[in-house]
This record gives C-alpha cells, sequence and structure tokens, in this order.
C-alpha cells in the first residue's frame, strides 16, 4: 500500500482509512486517493477549460482496458489492483465536473453528491458486499453534501449544500464492515455540521466519534 498516496489525502480521511478492515483497504484507499486527486484538479483556481481536459484524461482511463493504462503512475497501479469495476468510477470524475460551472444550484450538487456515492457503492460490491447499495448511497451522498458545505467559500452556496444534505435526512444507516471508513467519514461530517464547525476534526469528541464509528459502526 502507497504511504505516499495515504499522505495526499486530507487528515479526516485518513483517519478514516485506519478503520477499514484488511479487505476493503486497497479500493478504500484507491477511491478516497482518486477523490482527492480529483477536487485538486477542481479546486486548483485554474483556467475551468484545463480542469475539463485533467478530468477527461480520468475519464478515458475508466472507459478502456486498465492493461492499457499508463505505467509510472501509483494512483493507477492501485485502481488496478483494487478489485473495482473500472466503469463505475466515471461518475465520480462526472461529479466533480459540474462544481466547474459558473453556478452551482441544487441539480449540480445532486449530480456531485451522487457521483461520489456511486464511487463508494462500487469499493462495496468489490469488497464482497452483496446486499442493497441503498444505504450505501445515501451515506454517501450524505457525506459528499456535507463535506463540500464544509468547504465550499461561498456562503450561499454552503447553504444549498446543507438545504440538499438535510433532504436526505431518514433512517439511521447501517453500512457494512467493508464500508467502515464511510461510515465514520459520514458521522464526521454530519458532526461538524450540526456543530457549527468547518473542521470535521475539530477536537476530542471528534476524535470519540471516528472511535465509536471505527470499532462498532454505529
Amino acid at each position: 500500500m502507497s504511504v505516499d498516496l495515504i499522505e495526499t489525502l486530507p487528515l479526516a480521511q485518513r483517519l478514516a482509512l485506519t478503520y477499514a478492515p484488511r479487505q476493503s483497504r486497497a479500493a478504500t484507499l484507491a477511491l478516497l486517493a482518486l477523490d482527492t486527486r480529483l477536487a485538486g484538479i477542481v479546486r486548483s483556481g485554474g483556467e475551468p477549460v484545463i480542469a475539463q481536459m485533467k478530468l477527461a484524461w480520468w475519464r478515458e482511463r475508466f472507459g478502456q482496458d486498465a492493461a492499457g493504462w499508463p505505467l509510472g503512475e501509483p494512483l493507477l497501479a492501485l485502481l488496478r489492483e483494487s478489485g473495482m469495476e473500472h466503469s463505475r468510477l466515471e461518475p465520480l470524475v462526472d461529479g466533480w465536473e459540474t462544481l466547474l460551472g459558473e453556478q452551482l444550484g441544487r441539480s449540480e450538487l445532486i449530480a456531485f453528491a451522487r457521483g461520489r456515492a456511486l464511487a463508494w457503492a462500487a469499493v462495496g460490491d468489490a469488497t464482497g458486499y452483496s446486499a442493497s447499495n441503498e444505504p450505501v448511497e445515501r451515506a454517501g451522498r450524505a457525506w459528499a453534501l456535507a463535506d463540500l458545505a464544509l468547504n465550499l467559500g461561498e456562503a450561499s452556496e454552503a447553504d444549498l449544500a446543507r438545504a440538499a444534505l438535510r433532504a436526505e435526512d431518514g433512517p439511521d444507516i447501517r453500512l457494512p464492515r467493508q464500508l467502515r471508513s464511510l461510515a465514520v467519514l459520514h458521522a464526521l461530517a454530519r458532526r461538524a455540521i450540526a456543530a457549527g464547525t468547518t473542521d470535521m476534526l475539530d477536537g476530542p469528541g471528534a476524535m470519540a466519534t471516528a472511535l465509536r464509528i471505527g470499532l462498532l459502526g454505529r
């Protein structure tokens, strides 16, 4: 497992990764590292067309056989070994691309959250989870929206993300052990939103939440 890729992750994601069981650790790291790479492309602040070209490169990779991927890229190597169906990662690229528009509305937020959620469902399927993906996708959408709300600089857009998150509220979500990292991220993000902080790891309470969810799953 690539230490270099782990070090690219935000601290909350690094913490969540420590709770991934052995059978899903590689796929979880691959997804988190890819998500972080795509986020960096979108948040680079350069010309949108350049970001779109970089995202298109990743989309093209997921549309071809992994045997034809370029060598020497650690993230591609990990994705190749992760067991995930790579075509199912295209919605993640599409989701991040929606944030490049001039205006961020509800439809863009929903598309973004859906792309991130479908990627988590791909992790579950790759690691032996055979039940309904509905709770996985619901947790993934909620985490995506909460995480986005915490990182948006525009207050009106952050409020819109919070409103979309409230629409995702429902029964408590129970996730399989293979997706324990998602459960931790989901809990940390929602806790931060409720507390009104912009830091998912804002103190002992956050660490206690991560420990409880990481060990017990609820």
